[in-house]
């Protein structure tokens, strides 16, 4: 009997070692076949993590930060044990004492499933990092295989605080932010060495779901989660009974509730400036670099300027939509439910998608139309017992558009224009004593838009750059994306082309009709004023910006001549030579415009333009720096402290450096007495012309002092004529409120004089040499190199006629002009009549064309 029962255990036995010895063999086998081709965890060693990319002001401050991931990194050893603590309560008890996986875990995670409970991974930090870095997220056995042969892997290769450290740097926990650094920077605005007990295990409750514990829309449920999390601190022994007391009695406290201040609070909205740097170091670096490199990028921008220019802009927009009389309800309205009382439409409000960057503008709900005014509520200041109220006296400058596009009548009271429930945009207009609002303005985002755009002349440093009217109501940003005419604003191009060929700013050009043939079809092109003004200075040309004259003299030089000035500024990449062109017809941008006028100012030396001084790579190693000038004695410690170092600039000249001045002197004679007298009026020498499109589709100005170029475009976004627009009018405004602040912070003076010329006193209307003494508002004193004299005269059939000391005399020359028909009488006393059938031509050296 006895043998019989030894005989029946030993088989069990024997059959249980070789059950067991198979399914070591068996598992061994698994874990063997599983191992192979498995990612390399080597890879964690040098581990670089998304990091967000920073852009500061020359200041330093910082302006805006993207990130496709929000994550700030922190290294092992500045982590603090209370942080370490906290995640190791909450998600691996024993991480200090496993080789990767936890058996205890492990049972007691399938004990519970097998109890009905719920089934939960038993996941260890090692086995999260694994998953994390180096495998999908899915639950196949095939995966947990692989998570657990590489996480031994890892341990065997990384220390346990270096394996922590990859996991709270890389873990999403909610509010769209990565690792604990950026985390505590979003729900309390500490850095991490500054968290309480109770702040560091809320952070600890988000990793197994980072979007399920919001401290306001799930406050209880956090708070549950969080004391669980104290709990396990204590019970692991890392706080006290006293410290676990004190913090689970203390509340959730957040950003979100408004306990703390914002991280972002004081830094300023996204705007085009910090988007167009986005844009374009995205396309220079690649996006993913961009994104997630953590680049450190100093920007060009002086920020006061650039509040300057964005107000500046606007206000101009502003003024012509409002002459235009014309209320466009927002269409954004809240329901009756939702103005039920003070907080609830302060709640629907806030949700509302509406532009809040639009400096000294309130975001606003009507509340209720009275018989003449209209009381609104505002975001962000307070009711007070009367209200606040649009008056009816405000409104009288608008009718409002309704549903079938028809206006309505003229409005005489504040109900005219707003109904219950809209949404609008109010500004303070008057203030109490005590400097309580007593009075609001409806204000609208009007449909004309535009693009300002500064930069210095002789770096290429963007000072200032206003895409639109509001970046949050559109990003498209006006001037860098807007490619429209440039219209009148190009011809400095065609004249810097004709002073390069031999003319001067004194030479005769006929302001006479022309027809050119293209196409099969005949183009006449006219004058703004549609009237002929004959024989006038090339400088007048210019002043006036008179089409005819400008077509004529392009047609002289030729238009392959005229393109290859224009590319070679950077005005188009390449330029269609067509004669319609010379009057702006071909699209270019505000970016390239004001790039191509610093070229102007700074006497003909390339400049690019740059918004972004240098970049600097996540290790702080400079990527990108924008000045490329030589500083020679920069490194002498010899320098007598007196004395600045000898700094080098190796810059291509892209025109002749008298061309620069006579165009720019020119240019200065469009402020003076042209197209933008009145409109620019600055203390300092200024030059600039104006554009005006065909039907004033497009209106520009672009400026210049001896330090600063700037522009301004204006046009609607779908092309359509600006009622009564100019440039002069329009855009010379905004560019002259910009310029009187930017010369007070950054001064001018008069523009540099090149060597290799001459002063010659010349008469402006009629281009007849002056004496050296003369003087008058007719004089002017022309430019000339050495070597040249002012030459004039006129093709006709049989040659030409001319003279070099004595001026043709022109009838009917001058300001107001003369008739088409000219009689014109040369030096020598030979009469010429000069009529539709003329034929103009050149003269080397100046002439009469």
């Amino acid at each position: 009997m006895l043998r019989f029962i030894f005989g029946f255990f030993g088989a069990i036995f024997t059959w249980l070692t070789l059950s067991a010895m198979m399914g070591a063999l068996l598992l061994g086998a698994v874990f063997w076949t599983y191992s192979k081709d498995l990612p390399s965890h080597e890879q964690l060693a040098s581990y670089t993590p998304a990091m967000i990319s920073r852009i500061y002001s020359g200041e330093g401050r910082l302006m805006d930060e993207f990130a496709h991931e929000r994550r700030l990194f922190t290294p092992a050893d500045e982590i603090p044990d209370l942080v370490k603590w906290a995640f190791i309560s909450a998600e691996d008890k024993n991480f200090y004492f496993h080789k990767g996986f936890d058996l205890r875990g492990m049972a007691a995670a399938a004990i519970e499933a097998a109890r009905g409970g719920r089934l939960r991974g038993a996941s260890t930090i090692p086995q999260q990092v694994v998953k994390n870095f180096l495998l999908s997220s899915d639950r196949r056995a095939a995966r947990k295989i692989k998570e657990l042969i590489l996480s031994v892997r890892l341990e065997g290769a990384l220390s346990k605080d270096e394996i922590l450290a990859l996991y709270l740097n890389e873990i999403d926990l909610g509010v769209r932010s990565f690792g604990v650094t950026a985390a505590a920077q979003s729900y309390f605005n500490k850095s991490l060495d500054e968290l309480s007990t109770e702040e560091a295990a809320f952070l600890a409750i988000h990793p197994k779901a980072p979007y399920s514990y919001h401290p306001v829309k799930n406050h209880d449920a956090a708070l549950e989660r969080r004391n669980k999390v104290l709990r396990e601190m204590f019970q692991n022994g890392y706080i006290d009974q006293a410290e676990y007391d004190r913090a689970r009695a203390a509340p959730i406290l957040s950003v979100q509730n408004g306990d703390y201040p914002s991280f972002r609070e004081g830094l300023p909205p996204r705007d085009y400036f910090t988007d167009e740097i986005r844009r374009q170091l995205s396309r220079n670096f690649g996006e993913d670099e961009f994104f997630n490199g953590g680049l450190t990028i100093r920007a060009t921008v002086d920020p006061e300027l650039q509040e300057i220019a964005a107000m500046s802009l606007r206000r101009g927009l502003e003024d012509f939509d409002r002459s235009r009389g014309v209320w466009r309800p927002t269409g954004i309205t809240l329901t009756p439910e939702q103005l039920t009382d003070e907080a609830a439409w302060r709640a629907a409000l806030d949700e509302t998608t509406f532009p809040r960057d639009i400096a000294g503008w309130h975001v606003a709900v009507v509340l209720e139309i009275g018989a003449k005014d209209a009381r609104i509520g505002i975001e962000g200041i307070d009711e007070d017992d009367d209200g606040h109220w649009i008056p009816a006296k405000d409104v009288t400058w608008a009718r409002r558009l309704l549903e079938d596009d028809e206006l309505g009548r003229k409005a005489r009271v504040a109900g005219d224009l707003v109904r219950v429930g809209e949404v609008v945009h109010v500004r303070a207009i008057t203030k109490d004593s005590d400097g309580s609002f007593v009075r609001w303005s409806l204000r609208e985002i009007p449909l004309l838009q535009g693009g300002f755009m500064a930069m210095d002349v002789n770096t290429g440093r963007v000072l200032a750059m206003q895409g639109g009217f509001s970046y949050q109501h559109s990003v498209f940003n006006r001037a860098t994306q807007a490619s429209r005419q440039p219209g009148s604003s190009f011809k400095p191009f065609v004249y810097a082309s004709a002073l390069d060929s031999g003319f001067s700013p004194a030479t005769i050009i006929i302001d006479a009709p022309i027809e050119v043939e293209s196409g099969g079809r005949i183009w006449r092109p006219q004058n703004a004023s549609r009237e002929f003004y004959g024989p006038t200075p090339l400088r007048t040309g210019i002043e006036r910006s008179r089409n005819l004259m400008t077509v004529r003299l392009a047609q002289e030089i030729g238009m392959d001549t005229v393109a290859a000035y224009a590319e070679r500024f950077g005005v188009y990449d390449r330029m269609n030579p067509y004669l319609a062109n010379s009057l702006g017809a071909q699209e270019s941008t505000l970016f390239k415009m004001v790039a191509a006028y610093a070229m102007f100012a700074n006497g003909g030396e390339r400049v690019e333009p740059t918004l972004v001084d240098r970049v600097q790579d996540r290790w702080g190693t400079t990527v990108y720096r924008h000045d490329q000038r030589a500083c020679v004695e920069c490194s002498d410690p010899n320098i007598p402290p007196e004395t600045a170092p000898l700094i080098t600039s190796n810059r291509e000249r892209v025109m002749n450096a008298i061309t620069a001045y006579q165009l720019t002197s020119m240019m200065r004679g469009v402020v003076q007495r042209g197209t933008a007298a009145g409109r620019v009026n600055l203390p300092v020498p200024t030059a600039g012309k104006t554009g005006t499109t065909n039907g004033a589709l497009d209106v520009w100005f672009v400026g210049f002092t001896s330090n600063i170029v700037a522009g301004c475009y204006m046009g609607y976004d779908q092309p359509k004529r600006i009622a009564g627009g100019s440039g002069g009018k329009m855009c010379g405004p905004v560019f002259n409120r910009f310029m009187l602040e930017a010369v007070k912070r950054y001064g001018g003076g008069a523009f540099a004089i090149p060597p290799g010329g001459h002063f010659i006193n010349i008469d402006r209307f009629s281009g007849a040499r002056l004496p050296a003494d003369a003087s008058g508002d007719h004089v002017v004193a022309e430019y000339f190199r050495d070597g040249e004299e002012p030459v004039f005269g006129v093709m006709f059939d049989g040659g030409f006629a001319m003279g070099s000391d004595l001026p043709l005399i022109l009838p009917g020359t001058g300001e107001g002009g003369g008739e088409v028909n000219t009689t014109v009488t040369t030096s020598d006393g030979t009469v010429i009549t000069l009529d539709d059938n003329a034929e103009f031509g050149s003269l080397s050296g100046g002439g009469l064309y």
